[in-house]
């Protein structure tokens, strides 16, 4: 590449730099030069920014800082180029400055002097400011008191009469800063991760977390156990804290699904361990579909006994015949764990029951018969019979 090619390269990268700063938008700088009002610091490639020389200053109105040194600033201003604030950070002095702020829509530092009709009045600087009732917090109070005398930072959102008139917003801020907190925290979370909540609402599906930065993620009754829960209230109340499982993120509807079952032992692991084909076990219905009734062996381990299984007529109503919560008892007739299924009947238990009695029944008949005409008849004839020689 010539020499001539390396700066037109050079001059488009910087020329493309200076068009991507924007006002409001926070860069670093180094300090190139230093005069009587204003100091000059490069922001990258050819690009300039002048700051008040005031603003490089401490109290005591000695400089802080030197040529070569870097700062972090605030970009207030790209009208005829670019100018950069310190204080606006922190506190406003002049007028030029909060009128800057109000352009800019930066932050100023004010103190809350005392609540008047509709709001309370704020000194910012040497100026007195009226921030209305509504939009000195995020969340209503019932004391107005409890902000007198307290430093904030806020938003100018009307400048009047070269400043004489000013009204400004400490909510506009809080919600930009609960925006901001709530898409790191977005941006932070992947599906599988462990985070911890409070619970902030319970409702008949489910229940929502609050994982900070008023972001919360719903925890859904099916995810709640392994068990099948009916009422959510059981599980969990408002204020408690809980440790959840990020289970799905979508973005673009910018939900989040909790899982809080996926941190408890999975009863299906063992459930190859306690249960067999053929086995008769005792379980309680949860739940009943046109195609059957599903019954839980154990808690978290649901088999389904087929309509063809229950011994009942085909149109029969099954959701009458086996209320929720009814004990059952069922025969296991297919197993797989894997799957998580498994098949269960009712006809075999009462086939099996049914059999037993009739064997049952023989077997009275049967020590009964010595004593009838066929005890009679065999004594009879063992006395024909010769005996052995």
């Amino acid at each position: 590449m010539s020499e001539q090619e390396e700066d037109f390269a050079t001059l488009f990268e910087a020329s493309q730099k200076a068009k991507r700063i924007e006002k409001g938008q926070s860069i670093e700088g180094t300090i190139v030069a230093i005069g009587p009002e204003v100091a000059l610091v490069s922001v990258g490639g050819k690009s300039e920014a002048v700051i008040d020389v005031v603003e490089l200053k401490d109290e005591d109105g000695n400089l802080e800082v030197a040529v070569g040194d870097r700062i972090q600033a605030l970009v207030v201003s790209t009208t005829g180029g670019l100018k950069l604030s310190r204080r606006l950070i922190r506190r406003a002095a002049t007028a030029q400055q909060l009128e800057d702020a109000y352009h800019a829509r930066l932050p100023v530092e004010g103190k809350v002097e005392r609540a008047v009709k509709g709001g309370y009045e704020v000194s910012i600087a040497r100026q007195r400011a009226f921030c209305p009732i509504s939009q000195i917090d995020a969340v209503r109070n019932t004391d107005p008191a409890q902000h007198e005398g307290r430093v904030y930072q806020f938003r100018i959102i009307e400048f009047k009469e070269g400043g004489r008139n000013l009204v400004v917003s400490r909510r506009a801020l809080l919600e930009q800063e609960r925006r901001a907190a709530a898409d790191d925290l977005r941006r932070s979370l992947v599906v599988g991760a462990i985070v911890t909540g409070r619970v902030a609402s319970v409702r008949d599906f489910g229940a929502f977390i609050e994982l900070g930065g008023n972001v919360q993620g719903l925890l859904h009754v099916s995810e709640m156990g392994w068990s099948r829960v009916t009422d959510a209230s059981n599980i969990v109340k408002v204020g408690d804290e809980i440790t959840v499982k990020v289970l799905r993120l979508d973005d673009d509807k910018q939900k989040i699904s909790l899982g809080l079952k996926q941190l408890l032992d999975d009863p299906w692991a063992t459930a190859g361990e306690t249960l067999a084909v053929g086995q008769v076990c005792k379980g309680r219905v949860t739940r009943v579909a046109e195609f059957g009734a599903f019954v839980e062996l154990e808690p978290g381990v649901e088999g389904l006994v087929p309509l063809s299984e229950t011994g009942l007529a085909r149109y029969t109503d099954l959701k009458r015949s086996f209320p929720i919560g009814t004990e059952l008892e069922v025969v296991i007739l297919e197993l797989d764990t894997i799957a998580r299924k498994v098949r269960l009947s009712i006809k075999a238990v009462v086939q099996a029951k049914e059999g037993e009695e009739v064997r049952e029944y023989q077997e009275r008949k049967d020590a009964k018969a010595p004593d009838g005409f066929g005890a009679l008849a065999s004594k009879f004839r063992g006395a024909l019979t010769p005996p052995d020689k």
